[in-house]
């Protein structure tokens, strides 16, 4: 109860709870001590890469979602804590005029840098064995995540965020058109444009403005779109798995795995408050919690 209870909430009002609703005096330093030990020990839960889901079906693909989410954190300030999330699309359930639902989810976290965050999704990913092109990866245009894909995965689909690469078509639009109604006729056609993985056309008209107005919006953009061209055939995306060209999924998993307990108003964690917390976070989603359970009627012995 008290794990479940720190997990979710603040240690102030974890406090709060457990004196309200089951008569237990404990303070808030107390909490934080049981809350760190069992984070730390329960790391090699996750480091152990258990596979959690079925392989996909012939007919079915995977998806892996990875991204990073800034903690504050007392010794470095902000620091990022990465995160991944492997889905099977049979599990994604798109319901009319709502978004879609993916029902079971395995995520990967680190707190730290992106090699030892890349190494913990390779074990989880390769113990679903070889998918091919059924793995589905689809990311911002990070350049981290863009070449250790192409480097560990070069079989497997790899698909720019739509949304991340629409996004650039904004910025450079604001650029180059003050008039708001010319700017979204621009920006229309040349979304229109990507739909059809017309890029390289898309590309050849930046480069028109950017030669008779050059700016480093124009330039960035053009050198945004060229750098990541060989991911943004969306047409042919639409067609496979479940269609999914959005990175929708991973920005809700930072929501309720991260944010919802480590970004609240006047939060500041040490690093190592931080890696825990993130552990127990993980468990919590990925359905393991029946590992905390185990730990601690273990200690109890």
């Amino acid at each position: 109860m008290i794990l479940s209870t720190t997990s979710e909430n603040p240690y102030a009002e974890s406090k709060n709870t457990l004196q309200t609703f089951l008569g237990i005096e404990i303070n808030e330093m107390q909490l934080q001590r049981i809350t760190d030990h069992y984070g730390e020990s329960l790391q090699e839960v996750l480091d152990a890469n258990e596979k959690l889901l079925p392989s996909p079906q012939p007919d079915d693909s995977t998806y892996a979602m990875l991204d990073g989410s800034m903690v504050l954190t007392r010794e470095e300030k902000w620091k990022e804590a990465k995160l991944g999330r492997i889905f099977n699309g049979k599990d994604c359930l798109h319901i009319e005029g709502r978004e879609g639902l993916i029902t079971k989810s395995q995520y990967v976290s680190h707190f730290g840098d992106c090699k030892d965050f890349t190494i913990k999704m390779e074990r989880v990913l390769d113990a679903y064995g070889n998918m091919g092109k059924r793995l589905i990866f689809v990311t911002d245009g990070a350049i981290w995540i863009r070449n250790w894909i192409a480097d560990k995965y070069p079989w497997a689909i790899a698909i720019l965020d739509f949304f991340h690469a629409k996004e650039y078509l904004l910025n450079f639009a604001k650029e180059y058109f003050k008039d708001d109604k010319q700017r979204k006729v621009w920006i229309g056609e040349q979304e229109k444009r990507l739909l059809e993985s017309e890029t390289k056309q898309v590309i050849d008209t930046m480069k028109e403005f950017n030669q008779l107005n050059p700016t480093d919006i124009g330039k960035t953009v053009i050198e945004y779109y060229t750098a990541n061209i060989t991911r943004m055939d969306y047409k042919y995306y639409l067609t496979i798995g479940k269609g999914i060209i959005g990175s929708g999924a991973i920005e809700s998993a930072h929501r309720t795995v991260i944010q919802k307990r480590m970004k609240r108003s006047g939060q500041r964690w040490s690093k190592k408050g931080a890696k825990n917390m993130l552990c127990l976070r993980t468990l919590i989603m990925n359905g393991q919690w029946e590992k905390v359970i185990g730990m601690i009627k273990a200690n109890a012995a």
